[in-house]
């Protein structure tokens, strides 16, 4: 069975960092589009970052505007992982935090075909 597993969240002050990872099995992901959603307390799913395979056989990455220059999305395909480093948290970074994989490119409006289960990040002010 395909799944993946979200670890690292946890409470933290504003201006703090935090490595969220993300262990897939099952499947290899190398080839697949993997990346990170956030869900605060009332709101829908936004995304936040995302890495992809692109012809140039290089990973490209995509950021939201609200975490560019804050968080940094890599992985290791040896553990079949993704990893999102949290660098000057605020609180308004406050949610669960959601990996997802797509067979070639996670972006707004664009539902992934594999979900994690969450993992919750709360940043105090």
């Amino acid at each position: 069975q395909d799944r993946l597993v979200e670890s690292g969240g946890g409470l933290v002050q504003a201006g703090g960092s935090l490595r969220l990872s993300c262990a897939a099995s099952g499947r290899t992901f190398t080839t697949y589009a993997m990346g990170w959603f956030y869900q605060a307390p009332g709101k829908e799913r936004e995304f936040v970052a995302a890495t992809r395979w692109s012809r140039n056989n290089v990973y490209l990455a995509d950021y939201a505007d609200s975490v560019k220059g804050r968080f940094t999305i890599s992985r290791d395909n040896a553990k079949n992982a993704v990893h999102l480093q949290m660098n000057s948290l605020k609180p308004e970074d406050t949610a669960v935090y959601y990996c997802a994989a797509h067979p070639v490119r996670i972006q707004p409006g664009v539902n992934p075909h594999y979900w994690g289960q969450g993992t919750q990040v709360t940043v105090s002010s």
